[in-house]
């Protein structure tokens, strides 16, 4: 039998903070959670999942009534209807992760623009500021 994780085992095991995910269950995204005859919650491994699924989807920006609807469908277990929803949610975030990598290689490119200015580039006084920047683009 499996032995239940606390709140904060949970915590630890996920690295989402315990008042996070108090907050998850009282917003519907994570199941209320079993009580022991102490009170405490009692998670499973199968909520470390589940947390950790949470987790990776709110840093890729989905929202919460999202979350809230993906989570009940993998709770209701009908893969057939969660399946094309879940497609278009992963085709949509990868869409804005290839559009971020992009924005992140154009400041990479800027970046090591000015760096390379600033080590070829005798700094001379300006009146109008530094002009570190004169030169580089993020196009």
């Amino acid at each position: 039998m499996e032995r239940p994780l606390t709140v904060g085992q949970l915590a630890r095991a996920t690295a989402v903070p315990a008042k996070t995910i108090r907050y998850y269950e009282q917003v519907g995204v994570l199941p209320i959670a079993r009580r022991s005859t102490a009170g405490y919650r009692q998670y499973y491994q199968r909520d470390v999942h589940r947390l950790l699924f949470i987790r990776r989807a709110r840093a890729l920006r989905l929202s919460l009534p999202q979350l809230k609807v993906l989570t009940a469908e993998l709770e209701s277990e009908q893969c057939v209807t969660i399946r094309p929803r879940l497609q278009v949610l992963v085709t949509e975030q990868l869409g804005a992760v290839k559009r971020q990598i992009i924005e992140f290689q154009a400041l990479e490119h800027q970046l090591t623009q000015v760096l390379q200015r600033l080590q070829t580039v005798t700094a001379a006084p300006q009146t109008n500021g530094c002009r570190c920047l004169d030169g580089t683009s993020s196009d």
